[in-house]
Order: C-alpha cells, then sequence, then structure tokens
C-alpha cells in the first residue's frame, strides 16, 4: 500500500501542474519560467542581466572593453495555499480512490485554483503598473470607440518596445465580446496559432499579430482579498474582489514580460490506517504561486482601466492586494 500512495502523489502532483498552465487564462505566462532556477519550497531565483552599451571603436586600440554583470535575486513566492480533503473509507476504496480522487481535485484544480491564480496575477500586474504610471483610467468600451482606445494603447507600448515584439492582450470576456457583436469590428480580428502549456490553441488577434486572451471579468479586477480558510467570514476560502477594485478592461505587454511561476508542493496522500483524525483517505494539497515584472520590463506594460483614477490616500493608508 505504502508503494501505491508514493505513487498517486507523484502522478497527482505532476498532473496538476501541467492542468494548471493549460488551463489558467494566465498559463502563456509561465513560459517566462525557464529562465527561475527552483529547488523546491517556495523560494526561486530569478537572473537580472545588466551590460554596457556601444561605445566608439578605435583602429589604433580596437575595441573598449564591456562588462556583464549577471546575479541571480532570490525571490519568495508569496502565494502558500493549501487544503486538505478526506473521503471516507466506505465511500472509498483501493480500488476506486485513484478515479475518485482524480475527479475531486481536478474539479478542484479548475473551479478554484486556476481562477485564484489567474486573479492573482493580473491584479499584481495591474497594481505594478498603477504604481509606475503605465495605466489608462476612465475608459468604459463602446463599439464606436474601442478600436481607436486599443490601437492607441497598442502604439504606447510599441513607443518602448517596437513593432516587432510580440504583444499579448488580456482582455475582459465581455469588452471582447463588442468585437464578436459588430461586423465591421469583426473584420481587425483574425485567427492565429498561440502556444501555452504545450498546446496549441487557435485564438483571435487584432490584426492577426496581436493575440487577444479573454478572461473573465471576475479574474480582471485590480485588487482582491484571499481569504485564509480560518478566519470568520473566510472559511470557504477562495477568493474576493477587495473594496474599492477597479474593472481591468485589458492588458497589453510582451509576451516575455511577466514571469509567472507555480508549483504544486509533494502532494501527500495518507491511507484510513494513517490518517488518526477519522477512519478515511486524506490528500494534501499545497500551492506556491507568484508573478514578478523586472523594473526594467514596466515600461512595456499598460493596462486600461474602466474607472476614473482614485483620489489619492491619506498618507500612512496602505493600497494593494489583500491577504
Amino acid at each position: 500500500m505504502a508503494n501505491n500512495v508514493l505513487q498517486y502523489a507523484s502522478v497527482f502532483q505532476s498532473e496538476l501542474d501541467k492542468a494548471a498552465v493549460a488551463g489558467a487564462t494566465s498559463g502563456w505566462m509561465e513560459l517566462n519560467d525557464k529562465l527561475v532556477k527552483y529547488e523546491g519550497g517556495a523560494e526561486v531565483k530569478i537572473p537580472q542581466l545588466d551590460m554596457d552599451g556601444l561605445a566608439d571603436y578605435d583602429r589604433q586600440n580596437g575595441f573598449v572593453e564591456g562588462t556583464i554583470n549577471l546575479t541571480w535575486q532570490t525571490k519568495t513566492m508569496t502565494m502558500d495555499r493549501g487544503r486538505q480533503f478526506t473521503f471516507d473509507e466506505h465511500e472509498v476504496n483501493d480500488t476506486n480512490f485513484v478515479l475518485t480522487a482524480s475527479s475531486v481535485m481536478g474539479e478542484f484544480q479548475r473551479t478554484k485554483v486556476v481562477p485564484e491564480i489567474d486573479a492573482y496575477r493580473y491584479s499584481t500586474i495591474a497594481a505594478l503598473a498603477m504604481a509606475k504610471d503605465r495605466a489608462v483610467y476612465g475608459y468604459t468600451p463602446a463599439e464606436s470607440t474601442i478600436l481607436k482606445q486599443l490601437y492607441t494603447d497598442i502604439a504606447s507600448v510599441q513607443d518602448v518596445v517596437g513593432d516587432d515584439t510580440p504583444l499579448v492582450i488580456t482582455m475582459a470576456t465581455s469588452v471582447a465580446a463588442l468585437f464578436d457583436l459588430n461586423t465591421n469590428l469583426s473584420r481587425s480580428v483574425s485567427v492565429t496559432d498561440f502556444q501555452q502549456g504545450g498546446v496549441n490553441l487557435k485564438i483571435k488577434a487584432i490584426n492577426g499579430q496581436h493575440p487577444i486572451i479573454r478572461a473573465g471579468s471576475g479574474r480582471l479586477k485590480t485588487a482582491y482579498q484571499f481569504n485564509d480558510g480560518s478566519t470568520t467570514n473566510q472559511t470557504k476560502g477562495g477568493f474576493t474582489p477587495a473594496e474599492g477594485a477597479l474593472d481591468i478592461n485589458w492588458i497589453i505587454c510582451p509576451r516575455n514580460a511577466p514571469i509567472a511561476v507555480s508549483r504544486t508542493d509533494e502532494v501527500r496522500i495518507f491511507d484510513p490506517k494513517t490518517y488518526q483524525k477519522k477512519r478515511a483517505w486524506a490528500v494534501d494539497y499545497r500551492k506556491y504561486h507568484d508573478l514578478w515584472i523586472m523594473d526594467n520590463k514596466m515600461p512595456s506594460i499598460l493596462v486600461n482601466l474602466k474607472q476614473a483614477k482614485p483620489a489619492a490616500k491619506p498618507e500612512g493608508e496602505n493600497g494593494g492586494q489583500g491577504t
């Protein structure tokens, strides 16, 4: 039995990680985690590269020597989340445990974990953009103005990164629907290939060039409260929009700007003879995740928000993510 339990845990952990990348609308951001060193736990190392620019070539003395400085910055993943699930031994036995647990954990991943990861990433990007003056406020999407506003925002990013840098547009589903409902607007989009989590997707893109990733409006707020699962009114866990959170119409950024990491910690499975609290199978699920954008990439990010810019808070008040 012990060997079977270890085998189950290894399979669950691997499959849950794959499903998180493939299922999240922000899963494409994890392609950038190839630059990250991860050795387990909540810590990762992110490279930062600094180098000198061009200098004049001297025909007598040749080249001016430059320096390249590669450093690794240790980051701790902010989000350390988990749950334990139990299955009564009379409802689940050795034969059907894998099938039952796989179905339950798969549904948990799809309906609870993935939406929360998306919400955290988008709100983190929005908070960083707002802090760095890379947000556009007070635009309510309408058929008559959306193309002009979208092209203006794209141009603002291209002014920084150039015309040949691949951009990704993450757009609220309700906003993207304007392109579906209007014949004139739909002419501005065409289908293109987009790879995420090892899967090649067919999605719509502006002028066939900039992919539009659709995300539910519930995942596109500027701030959330991530419930701790134990405090009164937070026992259900999950996440809710923070008070005063703004609606995100869309986020525009180069594909290589956000560095997102999510890791399922070692899944622990206990059979009914081992688990002490009750006669049941128990599964411990723990997920680390976070997102970073290096300072030199921030000018290439732009977030468009529906509401007007909030008034400045009195000194001493803190904003940002809820916990």
